[in-house]
């Protein structure tokens, strides 16, 4: 602290992306070679015409290219003390890494300046970030890759580094696709070629890959060209309906990927067949505009956390008012049960009614201890247990798509998965069938149906859950004193 300023400004901008230097073997196509760059006008790289008008900056970013670099060079320590570890000589182990990036992006509602004098304008934000995930080396002789790093925090916000803040609704697709345009072509280009960074005083080559698995299913479709989440088509993995995720709750497998949603536009587009609107539709499973930045088809365990525990609380109501035995009750009575059951919670769990739910919320309604309290309003016993029971099954199978390392934190409930999932949908479909006849939530349809194929392709559906980059939003509402915001 007691350094003088213009020490402290340098130290600073070695924190920055921008300072160290790089290159790229072949040379980024469409990417100036320059190195030392740091914050951009979010717009650069977007080729601008005489006549156009230059728009106040709403976005600003880090190139991507050197905010891995700087990411790279923060992880320095750990890279060599990796290669220490796995005795490996690193004046040898000069080419062959390969990085793993998780990709994030989020829109943030209403971040308005809040005891500002400005208009109340209804500002939007948006967030994209990434984390290091691993980074591995091959080595002469050895078939996989020996693991040097691997991010024992993937979704802290220390891992999680921003790359680009823009005021933009996430519902603007226009806006949005230029502004993420010159991200998803250098992304491409940087796919295509390898980094030479000196790491530990050597020049090294590195080889990125990219999985874009932190986005909500809102984002998602968006980036796939999906419909949104309305639709009979309910899943952003498989082409299930609602009514079919209904009927078969369980047995399905992951079939979209983005290629192929490329090629449904293409057949959208184009309708060669002549089809009628509705044929041609279901041909394409939904895919009705074009899919411009790729995805990989996982669940967010975040926002699937709160959409069971939604649906949860939603059973809550509908047993306090045995909806099972009567059909179409009013609205009046429907407010009358959600009244009666905010109140239950607030008295015995201390559970305050939120407007939308939340992770915090979610997470302490999904307890066995909010069942008992609830099971206090419902009047029969036989009712009861199936609660009870739907309670624990969904218990029992959360930790595989919480935890960073399921098959190292809870094999024996990994191995049981599938089991528990057919339990559980048995349960909806014969004690709950007033509520899952024709109809199912899209969460609920990817918790029961694809959580197994996901775990078995990708290790773990926690560690690349969106997380990190929602908890950085905190930290940018509080840059930009909106404290307002946070109860007290």
């Amino acid at each position: 602290i007691f350094q003088p300023l213009h020490t402290l400004r340098n130290a600073e901008k070695e924190l920055l992306p921008g300072f160290h230097q790089f290159e790229w073997q072949p040379a980024l196509k469409n990417v100036s070679s320059s190195w030392d760059v740091g914050i951009i006008d979010g717009l650069s790289g977007w080729t601008t015409f005489v006549d156009d008008v230059p728009a106040d900056t709403i976005s600003r970013r880090f190139r991507y290219d050197v905010a891995l670099v700087s990411a790279l060079k923060d992880l320095e320590e750990d890279i060599m003390e990796g290669l220490r570890e796995r005795e490996l000589d690193d004046s040898m182990c000069t080419s062959g890494f390969t990085v793993v990036v998780k990709e994030s992006c989020d829109g943030m509602g209403d971040v308005s300046e809040k005891h500002g004098c400005g208009p109340a304008v209804p500002e939007k934000a948006v967030r994209f970030s990434f984390t290091i995930m691993s980074i591995s080396i091959r080595v002469e002789g050895e078939d996989d890759g020996i693991t040097i790093f691997q991010e024992q925090k993937p979704n802290s916000e220390l891992s999680c580094r921003p790359l680009s803040l823009t005021f933009v609704d996430e519902s603007d697709h226009e806006t949005l696709t230029g502004i993420l345009g010159p991200v998803v072509a250098e992304r491409k280009a940087m796919m295509e070629s390898r980094l030479i960074l000196s790491v530990g005083g050597l020049l090294r080559s590195f080889r990125f890959f990219f999985r874009g698995t932190g986005y909500d299913e809102k984002m998602v479709r968006e980036m796939e060209g999906l419909e949104a989440s309305g639709s009979t088509y309910i899943c952003t993995l498989c082409d299930s309906t609602r009514a079919e995720a209904s009927h078969n709750m369980v047995l399905h497998s992951i079939t979209r990927s983005h290629d192929e949603n490329l090629e449904r536009y293409e057949i959208w587009r184009t309708n060669p067949f002549s089809e009628s609107a509705d044929e041609l539709r279901d041909r394409v499973k939904g895919v009705s505009a074009k899919p411009f930045m790729e995805t990989q088809p996982t669940l967010d365990a975040l926002h699937c956390d709160i959409g069971n525990a939604t649906e949860f609380y939603k059973i809550f109501q509908d047993e306090i008012g045995e909806v099972y035995q009567r059909s179409n009750p009013s609205r009046e009575e429907r407010r009358c049960w959600r009244s009666t059951l905010d109140k239950q919670l607030r008295k015995k769990l201390k559970l305050k009614p939120v407007m939308r739910m939340n992770g915090n919320f979610a997470r302490r309604l999904m307890t066995r201890e909010s069942v008992d309290v609830v099971c206090e309003l419902v009047p029969s016993e036989e009712r009861r247990e199936a609660l009870r029971k739907l309670m624990d099954l969904y218990l029992q199978m959360k930790p595989v798509w919480r935890s960073t390392c399921p098959s190292r934190d809870c094999p024996d409930q990994l191995c049981q998965y599938s089991y528990n999932s057919q339990q559980f949908a048995d349960l909806l479909s014969t004690m709950f069938k007033y509520r899952y006849d024709g109809k199912i939530t899209n969460y609920l349809h990817k918790t029961l149906a694809h959580v197994p194929e996901i775990v078995e392709r990708d290790g773990s559906i926690g560690a690349w859950a969106s997380e990190g980059n929602e908890s950085g939003n905190k930290l940018f509402r509080r840059f930009r004193k909106m404290n307002a915001r946070q109860s007290n």
